[in-house]
């Protein structure tokens, strides 16, 4: 059966996501939570029978760590990994190790707001969601996309916001929807997709 199946998983909680620390392409590892957040993630693949022929990550080492630590976890190791920075984080620019509660302080609460949650509002030196969509995609549709097609079994551990330009694609959100959906961390999103590149099934394994 040509499965088409595509895995895409937010990393574990950050040292900085705990700190609530913008983070951007800084690159803090994973805590005690966030390692166990990957491994539990590996787990109910597993427990799903699921198995891949490739993965994809991001540049930064909290993806990287929480892909290799699910790899571990179905019993694959060394499996084919490719990294890139195309799917790195959105680039919070003068924000970047911020804490979010002073960078209201500094700059108001709408401001921030409208930084953080609106569609194409840059930070200062950053990127909007809109920037971020710009970069993953085409190098969804360009190198992850045509291994689903060929029936690989993809595994994709990446960030909140580079994964929401993928989501926005498969599930048809809007640039009106998109910014207020919340991705969790360690949380698998099963895609089975359609020969014309649409969805057939998703799942969401949560706990």
């Amino acid at each position: 059966m040509n499965d088409r199946l595509l895995v895409l998983v937010r990393h574990g909680q950050s040292e900085w996501n705990l700190k609530n620390l913008f983070t951007g392409w800084k690159d803090p590892g994973l805590t005690e939570l966030g390692v166990e957040e990957a491994k539990a993630a590996g787990r109910r693949l597993k427990q799903r029978g699921i198995r891949f022929d490739v993965a994809f990550t991001s540049d930064l080492k909290r993806a990287q760590e929480t892909c290799r630590l699910i790899l571990e976890e179905i019993g694959q190791p060394g499996l084919e990994t490719v990294r890139d920075q195309a799917l790195n984080e959105r680039d919070y620019g003068d924000l970047s190790g911020l804490n979010k509660d002073d960078a209201r302080a500094r700059w108001g609460e709408e401001q921030v707001h409208l930084w953080r949650r609106s569609y194409d509002v840059a930070p200062p030196g950053g990127e909007s969601l809109k920037d971020t969509v710009a970069r993953t995609l085409p190098y969804y549709v360009r190198n992850i996309l045509p291994r689903v097609m060929r029936g690989e079994r993809v595994l994709v551990a990446a960030h909140g916001n580079s994964l929401r330009a993928l989501v926005m694609v498969l599930d048809g959100h809007t640039p009106k929807t998109i910014p207020s959906l919340e991705l969790g961390t360690g949380i698998p999103l099963v895609y089975r997709l359609n020969a014309d590149t649409s969805v057939a099934s998703k799942d969401v394994l949560e706990g």
